[in-house]
């Protein structure tokens, strides 16, 4: 599996690191499956950090190290109706080749969780979403 990490799943992970998010990105750095992001995802995480939570800017650098970086195309294909703000996190999934998009934000990718037929093969879902497909998948 090749997972896309949403700048929310990094920004969470940095924050929160016995978390679920910080779990993926452990299980992920252990062989379990793969990781990817994009410089837009992690700028994203390490401004609202740096904002909110400065002490975890460390964190989140460290957690990058087991994380693959891969930039958006722009013409790539836009999923639509979605946010223009989110295009850039969803082309760059289609680009690392994500099996998942994983992200928090369900506002915005709401309408296309757990169909992947609606996003170009690719299953957006939240951490608990995932963590629980994956372990009755795997039971």
């Amino acid at each position: 599996m090749r997972l896309f990490l949403d700048a929310n799943i990094l920004f969470t992970a940095a924050h929160n690191p016995g978390g679920k998010a910080a779990l993926i990105i452990e299980l992920g750095i252990q062989g379990h499956w793969e990781l990817f992001s994009s410089p837009y995802a992690i700028e994203e995480a390490r401004r609202n950090l740096e904002r909110k939570f400065p002490h975890t800017l460390d964190t989140l650098t460290s957690l990058q190290h087991g994380i693959r970086l891969v930039k958006h195309q722009e013409d790539q294909a836009a999923l639509e109706g979605l946010a223009q703000k989110d295009q850039p996190i969803f082309q760059a999934a289609l680009a690392s080749r994500a099996t998942h998009l994983l992200t928090g934000d369900i506002k915005d990718f709401g309408p296309f969780m757990n169909q992947p037929d609606k996003s170009c093969g690719i299953c957006i879902q939240t951490v608990a979403e995932f963590l629980r497909a994956t372990l009755f998948e795997n039971l």
